[in-house]
């Protein structure tokens, strides 16, 4: 189980957006996408925040109550980002993942964004490990 790391289970497509995108395009993009957030990354393509389907409900509901699409994403994103690389265990990242934290984190090598990994995905690299723990020759 040890072996197993984050390169193999990963999205290599994230649902990403820019600082300056308005609350509204970015809600656009989630509802499009198989993800509840995701990286914010500048023109150079690093991660500068985390956009959360959560920092999107808090504002959001300002939003439409006023009809008035102010707020950026770089005024709800969450700039302190947790990430992995795509060598970090898949066991580190679970263990990361326990109560309360992150339920995606961004994938990141040399600096740039090369995927996404949810907490599905390590369940389901945990379940093939079981699978293969119990199967029995027939």
């Amino acid at each position: 189980m040890e072996s197993l790391r984050v390169k193999d289970y990963m999205s290599l497509k994230a649902v990403t957006f820019s600082p300056e995108m308005s609350l509204s395009a970015a809600l656009d993009k989630v509802l499009t996408s198989n993800y509840l957030g995701g990286p914010v990354l500048n023109d150079r393509n690093e991660v500068i925040g985390f956009l959360s389907g959560q920092d999107l409900l808090d504002k959001l509901i300002k939003v439409s109550y006023y009809c008035q699409d102010t707020h950026t994403v770089a005024d709800c994103m969450y700039p302190e980002v947790l990430s992995v690389t795509s060598d970090t265990s898949i066991i580190e990242l679970a263990d990361m993942m326990r109560v309360g934290k992150p339920k995606v984190y961004p994938v990141i090598d040399s600096g740039r964004l090369v995927g996404i990994i949810t907490r599905r995905d390590v369940l389901k690299a945990i379940g093939k490990n079981i699978d293969d723990c119990f199967q029995h020759p027939v």
